[in-house]
Formats: C-alpha cells, structure tokens, sequence
C-alpha cells in the first residue's frame, strides 16, 4: 500500500486567527491537555522544546483502551506544524499529522489535516483502518474540540 493511500485530508474552519491557531498546536505547557481534550493527561509528557522542534508524548483513551505516540513536531515551515511518530503502542515510526494554517473567512484559518497513520498492532491497524473508512472524522471531530476551546479563550 503506498504511503499516500494511509493519508486522510481534510479542512477545517475556526474564527480564530491562524496565529492563535498556531500558537496554540505548538503550546507545550501543563494548559496542553485543556487546549486539545482528546490527550489524556496521564499520557502527556514534555521531553524537549527547541526553536521549531519539541519531543512529546501524548495518548488519548478510546474503545481498545489507552493509545499513545512520542512524536516529533516540526514547525518550522511557517505555514505548517508536523508531528511524526518516533515511539508508539499503536502506530509505526514515521506516520504523522500535519496541519498546514492559512487565513481563512473573516479574519478566521483554515485548517488542512493530513493525517497519515499505520497501525502496528492489531488495536493500531483497527483504529487507522476505521479513521480511513470515516474519512478522518474522529480525528476531525478531536481538532474541532480544541478549535472550540480556542475560539473562546
């Protein structure tokens, strides 16, 4: 299967403007977890922050029970911040996220998802599978969470 047949795209809208967007993707403090509800508390830790790279692992809990990734974030495309897997119970090394900001209506962003994942396990290769066949919407539905969490701060 080649690599872009894993990718699922989409975009978002916010009312936010696309350096609150921005600033807050790459906000590594303790606030993390209320910014982006679906990372699990438990399963955040902060490894290193540079000037445009940090390492992070981050895990969310779901039907198949606790998920994590220690991931690499890259942003020091001024559009784009990219997070890529180093480490995870579910995910090969080398599948990533990235979500590319631009303005958008209003004085808002738009958002462009690419959401490109592999399982590595059983648990792993049913989750990817089953955000593929959605066309990404729980992943979509978890940026939009955090979307709204930012919009009104």
């Amino acid at each position: 299967m080649k690599a872009k047949e894993h990718t699922v795209e989409f975009d978002l809208e916010s009312t936010a403007r696309p350096e609150k967007v921005r600033a807050a993707l790459l906000d590594f403090s303790d606030r993390r977890p209320q910014i982006w509800p679906a990372i699990d508390p438990s399963q955040y830790e902060v490894y290193s922050v540079g000037e445009t790279t940090a390492e992070v692992r981050e895990g969310s809990k779901g039907p198949g029970g606790m998920v994590w990734a220690r991931e690499h974030y890259d942003w020091s495309d001024s559009e784009t911040v990219r997070w890529t897997v180093r480490e995870s119970n579910f995910s090969t090394p080398g599948s990533y996220v990235s979500a590319s900001i631009r303005p958008g209506k209003n004085g808002g962003s738009t958002i462009h998802v690419a959401w490109n994942r592999t399982g590595s396990t059983l648990t792993g290769k049913l989750i990817c599978r089953m955000i593929r066949i959605s066309r990404g919407e729980p992943v979509a539905a978890s940026f939009r969470r955090g979307l709204e969490a930012i919009e009104t701060s």
